[in-house]
């Protein structure tokens, strides 16, 4: 399942998972100066592990 969003500065989105633990995903910032990239602050419960994309697919090679 995917989901594509447009989200503004302080907007947020929320993944809950079955046991009602909820991960939060806030937009902190949107630059115009480095080719449209955002800030995000991810908020999880300890047992989830967050990962960076090049990260994670650099440990799956």
């Amino acid at each position: 399942m995917a989901l594509t969003l447009g989200r503004k500065p302080g907007e947020k989105v929320y993944i809950i998972d079955e046991h009602d633990r909820k991960i939060e995903v806030e937009v902190v910032k949107g630059d115009g100066n480095l080719n449209n990239a955002l800030k995000l602050r991810i908020t999880a419960p300890q047992e989830f592990r967050i990962v960076r994309g090049e990260i994670h697919q650099g440990n799956n090679s």
